[in-house]
């Protein structure tokens, strides 16, 4: 999806929004205007009345933007086929802030895929937070943990935050790193 930097909007109802870089819940009111700062994998940045927040893709319908499709698995699927699907929706959370996922960021440190006797299967995923105290890590916790649920045949996403090794720039990809001019 691309960034729709700056694009104005106005509500079109009430919605659920996370205020940044708190985590606050909030309900943003039908009828407020403003600019979508950010837009990548099915979420939004949103600047309104000086603050910002962050507005989960299911609710994307309320600024005028299309809800995104759930991913589809081929018939037969294997664990592998669920991880690789798995690391792929991963791609697709952001931190509301930076716009960089959160793979490239080097905040995942594993994701494992159990089969259940029933044919479904559970996801394990370890991840960190840039900082420890950043107001944003149950926001990004509950992203990856629906972005992982919606997979079919996925019963749980079990996702552990987790702060050793602390994270540290390094293990941002080459690209990230580019991309921030931290190279």
């Amino acid at each position: 999806m691309r960034s729709h930097e700056n694009e104005a909007f106005t509500l079109s109802r009430n919605t659920a929004a996370v205020m940044v870089p708190s985590g606050d819940a909030i309900e943003l009111k039908a009828g407020l205007s403003g600019f979508i700062t950010q837009a990548l994998g099915g979420s939004f940045t949103l600047y309104i009345e000086g603050n910002l927040y962050r507005l989960a893709g299911e609710n994307a319908d309320a600024i005028g933007k299309q809800v995104l499709k759930p991913p589809e698995l081929p018939p037969g699927a294997t664990e592998e086929d669920i991880r690789e699907l798995a690391w792929q929706q991963m791609r697709s959370c952001y931190d509301p802030e930076i716009p960089i996922n959160i793979v490239e960021l080097g905040l995942v440190y594993e994701c494992a895929v159990r089969a259940q006797d029933n044919g479904e299967r559970i996801v394990a995923v370890k991840m960190t937070l840039t900082a420890p105290g950043c107001g944003m890590g149950d926001v990004l916790v509950q992203d990856v943990k629906e972005k992982i649920e919606i997979i079919p045949t996925v019963a749980l996403a079990e996702v552990e935050l987790v702060f050793d090794p602390p994270w540290n720039q390094s293990m941002m990809s080459e690209a990230a790193r580019l991309q921030t001019g931290m190279m």
